[in-house]
């Protein structure tokens, strides 16, 4: 098979994420890019992007990461050497303290959260925000959607009075998700409506992750524009934070793998990998996705169809009908593309499976690989 890969496959130990820094590096560059642009702060949101091993480049070009629990906010502080932005569902006694000795932000997922908590915080000198929901969105999916009825992120307008809660300097919403430009101006334009009060009393702005900036037909000019807007609308606000963790990972590698097998079933041809894609892709099962794989197709007519299995033994372990440009054999390697954001942080040991290897395509085109793992990465997560 044939993909315009510049680099040796056979440099990298199966089954292996592969990130392509020279792509990072390209990512990054149109982030800081905004930033600079719309006088906004882009944070990395480490629940889409936590590859430590690269943050000392992040941090050149991002402000600091956003954290959603304790080992996050901790892997900020240790690997990004930068105080955590919190924004947790929930906070809890176990955890709250050491958080906020590594933080300087806390988002209050509920008013009974923030009643319960922003004394301590307070003292510890963070800035304290409570995330609203918009009750709008245009999530693709509802597994997505913090704003259905019933949802348990935000706090509606309803439930807020004229001024916002004591010591409160911040709003934070998160209700995008692969979204666009527009889609974040329609969700402006729903948020001032029902929050414009509050809005005038904050000194800064969370406007959460889901921003698709990295995309290819994503316009940047339109979101730039879109900000200075806002601030031009609101000048009591003195900083605005995007934090997205997609878009810094979007397309910037791979998830490769090897067949090991091909098997026939009612005339569909499956290919055994030495991944697994419930175990190490889950995230094609939750959203779900099809992905794409270097070298293949959705079925064409008149060419075999193959699946592609992975190596637990769940009946549901596979994913897709593909047609290959080249017919598929035992030894060939099987290389899905855009697996280093929600992918990586996703994996589980399910089965005993063992957990893929981590490697970096440097910008001379030679592998390194980072981490790997074993037994003991197995063990370590029973008793």
């Amino acid at each position: 098979m044939n993909w315009n890969l510049d680099f040796d496959l056979k440099q990298v130990p199966t089954p292996c994420f592969v990130l392509d820094k020279k792509l990072l590096i390209k990512n990054l560059e149109k982030l800081h890019y905004v930033q600079e642009q719309a006088g906004v702060k882009i944070l990395c949101a480490l629940k889409g992007f936590a590859m430590w091993s690269t943050f000392p480049l992040v941090k050149k070009y991002l402000s600091g990461a956003t954290a959603s629990s304790y080992h996050e906010a901790l892997l900020c502080y240790e690997e990004m050497q930068s105080l955590a932005h919190l924004c947790c569902p929930l906070y809890t006694d176990t955890d709250f303290q050491k958080m906020l000795a590594i933080s300087s932000h806390i988002t209050f997922n509920s008013l009974n959260q923030y009643e319960r908590y922003y004394q301590e915080a307070k003292n510890k000198g963070l800035k304290i925000a409570i995330r609203i929901n918009p009750e709008y969105s245009d999530s693709p999916a509802a597994l997505y959607n913090p704003c259905i009825p019933g949802s348990r992120l935000g706090v509606t307008r309803d439930k807020f009075g004229d001024f916002l809660p004591k010591d409160v300097t911040g709003l934070h919403f998160h209700s995008l998700c692969e979204s666009d430009s527009y889609a974040l101006e329609n969700t402006l334009n729903a948020i001032t409506n029902k929050f414009d009060t509050l809005l005038k009393q904050i000194e800064w702005f969370n406007m959460g992750g889901g921003h698709h900036i990295t995309r290819k037909d994503y316009n940047v000019e339109h979101l730039i524009t879109v900000l200075k807007n806002f601030k031009q609308r609101y000048p009591n606000i003195q900083s605005i934070y995007l934090e997205p963790g997609e878009a810094v990972g979007w397309q910037t590698g791979y998830l490769v793998s090897k067949i090991y097998d091909i098997i026939e079933n009612q005339g569909i041809k499956v290919i055994m990998v030495d991944t697994s894609i419930s175990a190490h892709m889950p995230d094609c099962i939750e959203m779900p996705y099809k992905p794409v794989i270097l070298g293949a197709t959705d079925p064409q007519p008149g060419k075999q169809k193959y699946r592609i299995g992975g190596m637990t033994c769940l009946a549901g372990d596979y994913v897709g009908d593909y047609s290959f440009e080249n017919e598929p054999k035992i030894g060939d390697f099987i290389v899905f593309n855009d697996m280093i954001h929600y992918t990586m942080v996703k994996t589980t040991t399910f089965n005993g499976i063992n957990l893929p290897n981590i490697g970096i395509v440097h910008e001379n085109r030679q592998f390194e690989l980072i981490k790997s793992f074993g037994y003991q990465d197995y063990k370590s997560r029973l008793s």
